[in-house]
């Protein structure tokens, strides 16, 4: 492929400049590429699962998961034995033409894509890395990927702003905290962390995320942990302690009266009820 970094079985590839205006990335059995170069950069997971690290924090990737990242996030992309992500970095121009061509643009955030859709995006993704990487052949991927974030774009709108551009960036940084909020669900995290994640003041974060997103930043980060605590009783072994302390509570009691809230029904109870649930699907099967 003419315009595409590849790393697979086991390679470890770093891609650290980019020449023209995108290139296409792919990282397939246990390859792995880490964007090191200042660019915008977009992945989706093909086939398999795999693993993506970045300062926003640990994303798992499922297949038809999508994730995007700001040029700071320099994310190291690592797919598992049968893998299959594929990627495009993108500089300003290629962004501002799909501005031009869509009244759009392309934000961070993360999401799932139908099996329809993720066919499409493959396509259009192999078309592109066999071309010179020029703004015209990649043209048709950038606007399908537009298309992928049209529930994004949605709520630009809704961001504090006079102007479209300054709506814009406001919403994307907004996207990295809360990408931030799900990459650390694991600990509780602080307002001025995700402040200075945004380079805003504290209280003008506060106001435009829940102005945004419904719901306060504390409130997201608890639900998310909660969430993750689910995850964590029904797919592994540890204690309800081991839990609690591995999603970011203090004191068993505190996360018991949180999980009852949340999930409502006791941790020990939603564990047997999800036990249960696998061994009358695996016995029907």
């Amino acid at each position: 492929m003419s315009n595409c970094l590849w790393a697979a079985r086991g390679q470890m590839l770093g891609f650290e400049k980019l020449d023209g205006v995108a290139q296409c990335l792919g990282s397939a059995r246990l390859g792995g590429i880490q964007v090191s170069a200042p660019v915008f950069n977009l992945w989706v997971q093909i086939r398999g699962d795999g693993w993506i690290e970045s300062r926003e924090g640990r994303f798992r990737m499922r297949r038809g998961d999508w994730m995007a990242f700001e040029k700071e996030s320099a994310p190291l992309v690592q797919s598992g034995p049968h893998g299959l992500c594929i990627g495009i970095a993108l500089d300003s121009a290629a962004l501002e033409s799909l501005q031009a061509l869509s009244d759009g643009s392309l934000y961070a955030g993360r999401g799932r894509l139908p099996a329809r859709e993720l066919r499409m995006l493959l396509r259009l993704w192999r078309e592109a890395a066999q071309s010179s990487g020029d703004a015209l052949s990649v043209r048709p991927l950038l606007l399908q990927l537009a298309h992928v974030q049209r529930d994004l774009a949605a709520r630009v709108r809704r961001c504090p702003g006079r102007s479209r551009s300054r709506k814009r960036q406001v919403f994307g940084r907004m996207q990295r905290a809360k990408l931030y909020l799900e990459g650390n669900a694991d600990r509780v995290v602080r307002i001025s962390e995700l402040a200075d994640l945004t380079s805003f003041s504290s209280w003008y974060f506060s106001k435009a995320f829940h102005a945004l997103y419904d719901e306060s930043p504390q409130a997201l980060s608890v639900r998310l942990r909660l969430e993750r605590a689910g995850h964590l009783l029904k797919t592994t072994s540890m204690m309800v302690g081991e839990v609690a302390a591995a999603t970011g509570f203090d004191n068993c009691c505190s996360f018991a009266r949180a999980f009852k809230n949340h999930h409502g029904v006791p941790a020990s109870r939603y564990r047997t009820a999800a036990r249960r649930k696998a061994n009358e699907v695996y016995a029907s099967a």
